[in-house]
């Protein structure tokens, strides 16, 4: 992953991204990838920002290994900086991102998330998935394994234990961006025919600025909240190995055929 960010530079504008094929979800770039693009953009040109605390994503069109990367601060307060990043290709955006950056302030208020109610054990407990078939861009950068009993059709919940298979140059929060909505929509198990499945935005929040797991692996849990007319609204989640939800999301999901 480290050689594809390697071209972005802190003055932004046109480059070309080496192995961009190997990180294609059909006609675009996969979301996580493109998303940690902009993301990079953002922190690149604006080396002072203080931890980020939250993400909204639009995947807008189709993104490609040529790009052209824009970011501006929008504002900076005292605590919060709030920066807008875009990927454009071909003359059109086809990614636009907001970010929100806030220094840690004294709590007022604690109250930890909750645990995950049905602890799957932990990924060396669990047997590995999709190691030789499904989307490519699985099998060339991620390594997922089994999290729940569940298999096909049900309760409209994927879950697995997933990591970077090439970690090299990433934090812990470029990889959670990265691997973000690795996993298909819940929806999916709830699907009456076979089609395509596709993400149109995601929004999530850092619950920890400096997350930490063992070996890489995190745990992603995908739901469908709602399913119906073509689109799912799914809730996303991520927790390190020792329990910890350390991300919060959403997304819309366009659910086709």
């Amino acid at each position: 992953m480290s050689d594809l960010l390697a071209p972005i530079t802190a003055q932004g504008g046109s480059c070309s991204l080496p192995d961009a094929e190997d990180w294609m979800q059909g006609r675009t770039l996969y979301g996580g990838a493109s998303a940690l693009i902009a993301y990079t953009a953002a922190i690149r040109a604006f080396p002072d920002l203080p931890p980020l605390r939250a993400g909204q994503i639009a995947f807008v069109a189709p993104s490609s290994g040529e790009v052209d990367l824009r970011r501006e601060v929008v504002r900076q307060g005292r605590n919060v900086t709030q920066v807008r990043s875009e990927i454009w290709c071909e003359g059109q955006c086809t990614l636009t991102a907001f970010w929100l950056f806030g220094t840690a302030r004294e709590p007022n208020a604690v109250h930890p998330a909750e645990t995950l109610a049905d602890w799957p054990g932990g990924p060396d407990e669990n047997e590995t998935v999709l190691a030789d078939k499904g989307p490519a861009f699985i099998r060339n950068n991620f390594e997922l394994r089994r999290a729940q009993d569940q298999r096909g059709p049900g309760e409209p919940v994927v879950q697995r234990w997933a990591r970077v298979t090439n970690r090299q140059g990433l934090d812990p929060v470029s990889e959670l961006i990265l691997l973000g909505d690795v996993l298909p929509p819940g929806a999916m198990r709830a699907m009456q025919r076979p089609g395509p499945l596709s993400s149109i935005n995601w929004s999530f929040n850092l619950l920890d600025p400096e997350p930490s797991t063992q070996d890489g692996w995190w745990l992603s849990r995908n739901a469908s909240q709602h399913a119906d007319g073509g689109y799912s609204s799914e809730r996303l989640r991520l927790w390190n190995t020792q329990g910890r939800q350390v991300l919060d999301g959403m997304q819309c999901a366009a659910i086709f055929g």
